[in-house]
């Protein structure tokens, strides 16, 4: 499903979100993947999920990971003009860095509900059932959400991960 706002740049950009997650998977990671792309076409963040325990910080979301290290490199009137690529919808959590960061634009692969299917009840992804467009919906500034696209893409990275 494409939609009429995503370009082919976009999904370029997607796709390198979903390979991000690969390489987290194959670095023994939760397959989750984020960049930040600035207004000129031009990647400024590239991050992996780096939440697994005991390692890893549970709130180290490859989105928050992203969110974090742009908003120590750039201004908020630059951030406003930026895309996040993300290879899954953004968890609440994840939504709330990308809100309080000021990124203007959000471009995700696989739904949560398409997220969920893969998870279960896995204790490592407790999976919080509340989209990324309710929680920017409750903010005072707009971000744009396209997604999800590419989802048999995205959901293949998932595939025999959370039931090892």
């Amino acid at each position: 499903m494409i939609q009429q706002d995503v370009t082919e740049q976009d999904l370029i950009f997607l796709r390198r979100a979903i390979e991000l997650a690969r390489e987290a998977c194959n670095d023994g990671r939760h397959p989750f993947g984020a960049l930040i792309v600035n207004q000129a076409g031009e990647i400024i963040v590239a991050s992996r999920n780096n939440a697994v325990r005991p390692k890893g910080d549970p709130t180290q979301h490859a989105e928050m990971v992203a969110c974090g290290e742009a908003a120590r490199l750039f201004s908020e009137a630059e951030l406003a003009r930026c895309t996040l690529y993300t290879s899954t919808e953004p968890c609440a959590m994840c939504a709330g860095a990308i809100y309080w960061t000021g990124i203007g634009r959000v471009v995700y692969a696989l739904a949560e509900t398409g997220l969920l299917k893969f998870t279960g009840n896995d204790q490592e992804n407790p999976t919080l059932d509340l989209p990324c467009r309710e929680v920017f919906a409750r903010g005072q500034r707009q971000i744009v959400v396209a997604g999800p696209l590419l989802e048999e893409e995205a959901a293949e990275v998932h595939e025999g991960f959370w039931r090892r």
